[in-house]
């Protein structure tokens, strides 16, 4: 299983081409924020301190949320490829059992979503330092890791579930594209979850990636959010975290606590693993 999986990850990052489209939808996220989106917030909230370190950071949280979809997707692309070259019959042939091959699908994933988080989180670092902003303590930094790990599990297990259905690259490119594209509403990036309509906003709150975002927001504006709002009540510090998803509600003024979400991401983690894995075993006898 360990060997395999070590197998895709050379494949993946022998193909360069995989590697840049499996982050496309990061490169146009941080495109719009830097040539419209960030002017367009920074100047509508000019009169609040620190505001581009503030949003600088809102940006680069929701960029992170993004990056453990984008790229496990394309690990999973491997397996597709596999599929439609008949490269899976000869694993099938092999000694090597049909769970060894699916695990090694699945730590191959597994392992690039965190590596290319974590290269992105590096390179979100310097992008908020380069704006006058400060990089994350030691705890913050470790809370920022861990939740690489648990949100790259849970979207793992949902790109997987996904991928279990298609057996050509065609039909799994429009896939991709489509998901790459509407990722940057759902996670609350294009449009804040406050100025979405509601039906909409129920959507985002029942989406698994939503909360791995907020958690993300949560912990890497903690500093920019204490230093801007520093002075101002506790109502309007917690209209913006709503308005700009670092908190989520579903009804009334309670958000949704950190450990809720922790448990959302793992939970959706464990149920679609186990249909991808039923759903393949499926389409393998």
């Amino acid at each position: 299983m360990i060997s395999f999986g070590v197998r895709n990850l050379k494949v993946f990052f022998k193909d360069k081409s995989s590697v840049f489209f499996s982050l496309l939808a990061v490169f146009i996220i941080i495109g719009l924020y830097a040539l419209f989106l960030g002017d367009v917030w920074t100047s509508s909230m000019s009169s609040v301190p620190g505001v581009r370190y503030l949003m600088d950071s809102w940006i680069m949280a929701g960029i992170l949320a993004v990056t453990s979809v984008t790229t496990t997707m394309g690990a999973y692309g491997i397996m597709v490829q596999d599929k439609e070259k008949k490269i899976t019959k000869d694993f099938a042939a092999s000694p090597v059992g049909s769970r060894n091959i699916t695990g090694g699908y699945i730590i191959g994933a597994v392992i690039i979503g965190i590596i290319m988080s974590i290269i992105t989180l590096v390179l979100a670092e310097l992008y908020i330092l380069s704006g006058g902003g400060k990089l994350l303590d030691l705890p913050s930094l470790l809370k920022t890791l861990g939740l690489i790990v648990i949100c790259t599990m849970c979207n793992s297990s949902l790109i997987l579930f996904m991928v279990s259905f298609f057996k050509s690259n065609n039909g799994f490119a429009t896939a991709s594209t489509i998901i790459g594209t509407v990722i940057g509403f759902l996670t609350g990036i294009y449009l804040p979850i406050g100025q979405l309509p509601e039906s909409v906003q129920w959507v985002v709150r029942c989406f698994p990636v939503s909360h791995g975002a907020v958690l993300f927001r949560q912990v890497m504006m903690e500093s920019a959010l204490s230093e801007s709002f520093k002075s101002a009540p506790t109502a309007a510090i917690n209209e913006f975290k709503n308005m700009m998803g670092v908190t989520l509600s579903f009804g009334g003024d309670k958000p949704v606590a950190p450990l809720t979400s922790i448990i959302i991401l793992l939970a959706t983690a464990a149920v679609f693993y186990t249909l991808a894995l039923i759903n393949l075993s499926r389409k393998q006898k």
